[in-house]
C-alpha cells in the first residue's frame, strides 16, 4: 500500500515541462484511455489491459524468471493501476508509469527470494514481443550460415550472461533491449538520474562482454 501511495503521489505532479493533463493526453492515446478509466470506464481499462498485458508479462518473465509468477505480477500491476485510478494525473507517458509499477513489484519479488537459489531467466522461449528475446541480442552478422547454426548456442550464452547481472543492471538491460526504452524513460521507471542509467547500462555491457565477445553485436558495434 505504501508503494502504491508513493506512485500515486508521484503521478499527481504535473509534468515538469508545464504540460497539463489535457496536453499530455493529446500526445499519448494511452493517457486518454487512462483518463477514461479514472472516470470508471471499464471498457477503456479492458483496452489498456489488452494493449499491455503481453508486454508486461514478458518483461516480468525476464526479470523474475518464472512464467507463472510473471502472470501473477502483471495482474497485480493492473490491479494497482485500477485501484489508483481516481487519483491519477499524468506526469509521464502511461507506459512509463505502468512499467514503474511493474519494476517495483519485480524488485520486491527478487529481493524477497534473495537468499534462495536464483531462478534462471528462460530467455529461449518465444514471447509476445516477437523473436525469441535472447536472440534479440544476437544480431545477424551478414547472414552467414555458420552464425545461423550457432543461434541457439548464442541465445544460451546471452541467458547465462544476463543471469550474472545484479538486479538494477538486469532491469535496465531488459527495459532498454526488450521494451526499447531510452535512457530518460528508464531513469523515470527506476527513479534514477539519466547519468546513473547510462552508468548501469555501461557496467552491464562490460559484464556481458566477458561472456559474449567474439559472438555478439550490440548497438551496432562488435563487442571487443
Amino acid at each position: 500500500m505504501g508503494m502504491e501511495a508513493a506512485l500515486v503521489r508521484g503521478s499527481m505532479h504535473v509534468a515538469l515541462l508545464g504540460e497539463t493533463s489535457t496536453q499530455m493526453a493529446l500526445r499519448d492515446p494511452d493517457i486518454r484511455l487512462m483518463l477514461r478509466v479514472r472516470d470508471d470506464d471499464n471498457v477503456a481499462f479492458a483496452e489498456l489491459v489488452e494493449l499491455y498485458n503481453h508486454r508486461l508479462i514478458t518483461v516480468m518473465h525476464h526479470l523474475v524468471g518464472n512464467a507463472e509468477e510473471a502472470e501473477d505480477l502483471a495482474q497485480e500491476a493492473f490491479l494497482r493501476v485500477y485501484r489508483s485510478r481516481k487519483r491519477y494525473h499524468p506526469r509521464a507517458k502511461f507506459s512509463t508509469w505502468l512499467f514503474t509499477i511493474a519494476n517495483n513489484l519485480a524488485l520486491n519479488t527478487l529481493r524477497s527470494r534473495k537468499r534462495k537459489p536464483s531462478v534462471p531467466l528462460n530467455l529461449r522461449d518465444s514471447g509476445p514481443l516477437g523473436p525469441r528475446p535472447a536472440e534479440q541480442l544476437v544480431q545477424d552478422r551478414g547472414k552467414q550460415p555458420m552464425q545461423k547454426m550457432q543461434q541457439q548456442e548464442l541465445a544460451a550464452l546471452v541467458r547465462e550472461a544476463l543471469e550474472t547481472l545484479n538486479e538494477r543492471q538486469r532491469v535496465a538491460v531488459v527495459l532498454n533491449k526488450f521494451e526499447d526504452m531510452n535512457y530518460a524513460e528508464i531513469a523515470e521507471v527506476m527513479d534514477l538520474s539519466t547519468k546513473a542509467v547510462k552508468s548501469l547500462l555501461s557496467r552491464a555491457r562490460d559484464n556481458l562482454r566477458l561472456a559474449l565477445k567474439e559472438y555478439i553485436y550490440m548497438d551496432g558495434e562488435p563487442l571487443r
